[in-house]
C-alpha cells in the first residue's frame, strides 16, 4: 500500500507520542553511559518505567484500553513465535552445556585452529550459516553458546566473541536470498531478489572484508589457557546437528528441538537420569525469564508509539524536504533506520516504509534494486545496534552478558553503515544508483 505524507500530527503531539523512547535512551543508554556502568540500571527497570509513560501520555482513551493497546502489542504472532524460540534456545544451551557437549567441542575447535584463527573462523561460519538459512536468530542460537564458552577456554573476551557472531549474523541476514528482510525489501520495491544482491553485494562485501581483516590483524591479544583434553567426540553432535539442520533451512524451532532431544539421547547414554536432563531444561527455560519479560515490555512500549501515532509523525517529518539524488536516497536510509529504532524489528520497519519509500524512489529516480538495498542494509545496521533488539538480547543471554556489553566489538554493523554512507554519498554502485 501507498502512503502519501500528510500533515496529521503535529510537532507537539509527534514528539510526546515518541517520548517513551526518549525516556528509555535517557534512563538506560544515557544515565548508565554517564556513570560508566550499564549494569548498574537494569534493561527491564528503563522498560518497564517507559512503559508505565507509555500508557499515561496514550490520552484521549480508558485506562482499560489503553492497557489492552499495549497488551496486544506483545501479544503479537511474531513475539510470540520469537519467547519460542528463546525458550527452546536456553533449553537447549542448558542440557548441552550440562552434558559435556559445549566442552568436547570447544576442546575439539581449540585443537584444530590456533588461537589467533579463532576468532576470523567464528566469523566466517557465521556468515556462511546466516547467509545459508537467512535468519541472524537462527545463527545467534547455533554458535553463541559455542563462542561464549571459545572465550572463556581461551581466557578472552566473551563480549567480543559474541560481537564476532552478531556481526557475521547480520552479514547473511541482509544479503539472503531467503531472509524475510531480502524478501521485504525485494517486493515492496519492485525488484528481483538476485538483482537486489548483485547491488547489495557492493555494499556489504566490502564491510565484510574489513572486518574479517580487522579480526586478523588486530584480534586483541588473549591469555591462551592449556588447550583442555579431548573429550568423546560423540558429545558434538547436538551442536552438529544444530548447525546442520540450521544450514539445511529447517525451522529454528525444529533445529532447536532436535538439538535437545539429540542432547538427551546423549545423556541417557552417559548414564545421566531423566529428572536430572529434566532439571538442566527447565534452568535454561527459567533463565530466559528476564529475556522474555523484556521482549514483552519493549514489544508493548513500541506499540503504544504507533497508536500515538509516534511512527506516522517519523515518517511525514523525514520526507517533508527532499532535494537530489543523494538526499533522497539518504532520506530511505534514515526512514527505515529511525523506524527500526522504534519498532525493534527490521522486517516490520522494512515493510511499515517499503509503500513510502517506494514512491520517493520512483519520483526522485532511484533504481529500486539500489532502494531494496538501501532499506535491507540500515535496517540491518539499527537491528544490530540496539541493546532491545531481538539478535542482541538472544546473543547476550545465551552468553551472560550486558545486552550492551558487545557493542565496542559489533565491528561489522559500523563497517556496514561506512560503506552504506559511501554508497550514498559516491552513488555507486553507479550503474544502480538511479533509473536509465
Amino acid at each position: 500500500m501507498k502512503r502519501k505524507v500528510t500533515d496529521g500530527i503535529s510537532a507537539t503531539k509527534g514528539m510526546i507520542a515518541l517520548s517513551p523512547m526518549i525516556v528509555f535512551l535517557l534512563l538506560y543508554v544515557v544515565v548508565s553511559a554517564l556513570i560508566g556502568d550499564f549494569y548498574k540500571i537494569p534493561i527491564s527497570v528503563a522498560l518497564l518505567t517507559a512503559s508505565m509513560w507509555a500508557i499515561v501520555i496514550y490520552t484521549g482513551k480508558p485506562l482499560k484500553e489503553r492497557i489492552e493497546t499495549f497488551s496486544g502489542s506483545a501479544a503479537d504472532s511474531d513475539i510470540i513465535y520469537m519467547i519460542w524460540i528463546f525458550v527452546l534456545a536456553g533449553a537447549f544451551a542448558s542440557i548441552a552445556r550440562e552434558i559435556g557437549a559445549v566442552d568436547a567441542t570447544v576442546s575439539f575447535t581449540l585443537g584444530i585452529f590456533p588461537p589467533q584463527y579463532i576468532v576470523p573462523t567464528l566469523f566466517v561460519a557465521a556468515c556462511i550459516i546466516s547467509f545459508s538459512i537467512g535468519t541472524s536468530v537462527g545463527t545467534v542460537v547455533a554458535l553463541t553458546p559455542l563462542a561464549a564458552e571459545l572465550a572463556s577456554a581461551e581466557g578472552g573476551n566473551v563480549a567480543f566473541f559474541v560481537g564476532v557472531v552478531l556481526g557475521g549474523a547480520f552479514f547473511g541476514d541482509n544479503l539472503s536470498f531467503i531472509s524475510d528482510t531480502t524478501i521485504a525489501a525485494t517486493r515492496s520495491q519492485g525488484c528481483r531478489m538476485q538483482d537486489k544482491f548483485k547491488v547489495n553485494l557492493w555494499i556489504a562485501l566490502p564491510a565484510a572484508v574489513v572486518t574479517l581483516l580487522c579480526y586478523v590483524l588486530f584480534v586483541p591479544e588473549v591469555a591462551v589457557t592449556e588447550v583442555p583434553p579431548a573429550g568423546d567426540p560423540l558429545l558434538m553432535l547436538p551442536y552438529l546437528v544444530v548447525i546442520a539442520t540450521a544450514i539445511i533451512g529447517i525451522n529454528v524451532t525444529v533445529v532447536l528441538t532436535l538439538g535437545i532431544g539429540c542432547a538427551v539421547i546423549l545423556g541417557a547414554l552417559r548414564g545421566i537420569g531423566v529428572l536430572d536432563m529434566a532439571g538442566f531444561v527447565g534452568s535454561g527455560i527459567e533463565g530466559m525469564g528476564s529475556l522474555i519479560i523484556i521482549t514483552l515490555l519493549a514489544s508493548g512500549m513500541l506499540g503504544v508509539i504507533k497508536a500515538c501515532g509516534g511512527i506516522d509523525y517519523i515518517l511525514d517529518v523525514l520526507t517533508a524536504r527532499i532535494s537530489g539524488l543523494r538526499g533522497a536516497q539518504g532520506t530511505l536510509a534514515v526512514l527505515v533506520a529511525i523506524v527500526n529504532l522504534c519498532t525493534a524489528n527490521n522486517t516490520v520497519a522494512i515493510i511499515t516504509v517499503g509503500g513510502l519509500s517506494k514512491d520517493i524512489s520512483e519520483k526522485f529516480g532511484i533504481d529500486p534494486r539500489k532502494s531494496a538495498s538501501i532499506l535491507d542494509s540500515a535496517s540491518c545496521v539499527v537491528q544490530c545496534l540496539i541493546p532491545y533488539g531481538a539478535q542482541t538480547l538472544l546473543a547476550t543471554s545465551l552468553a551472560g552478558i550486558s545486552p550492551v556489553a558487545p557493542f565496542p566489538y559489533l565491528y561489522y554493523p559500523y563497517a556496514l553503515g561506512i560503506t552504506l554512507i559511501l554508497s550514498i554519498v559516491f552513488l555507486f554502485p553507479r550503474r544502480y544508483s538511479h533509473r536509465r
